[in-house]
């Protein structure tokens, strides 16, 4: 009886739902726990220190905003819901760069230092 070499070469085909789908499965889970662990928590941490920091800033304080202006807060005034001043991050923020007055939202500031100490 010829041997022929193209049946030689096939090899069986798993069962459907057998141990290779389990460990597909297992690889996709480690994936999403390795890009959970790397990167979003991290995230949400630096997040939290971020709105945590433009919550307890004050008067006086230096920020850096989005568009890159940098300067000191000289009044902060907040959105006020059922008769009570509330902070939020649309609260409206006036600071001083040079010469000038800007107002900008709180969730525009990326960034809150300590008061420069230049004159």
């Amino acid at each position: 009886m010829p041997v022929f070499p193209a049946l030689l070469l096939q090899a069986p085909a798993p069962a459907p739902g057998g141990p290779s789908s389990m460990v597909f499965f297992v690889q996709i889970a480690v994936i999403i726990a390795i890009f959970y662990f790397i990167v979003l928590r991290p995230q949400r941490k630096q997040q939290k220190l971020l709105e945590a920091s433009l919550m307890a800033m004050t008067k006086g304080d230096e920020v850096f905003t989005a568009g890159g202006l940098i300067g000191e807060v000289i009044h902060i005034k907040e959105t006020i819901t059922d008769g009570k001043p509330s902070g939020s991050m649309g609260d409206r923020v006036t600071i001083r760069t040079g010469e000038s007055k800007v107002v900008v939202e709180r969730g525009r500031i990326v960034r809150v230092g300590r008061p420069s100490t230049t004159a």
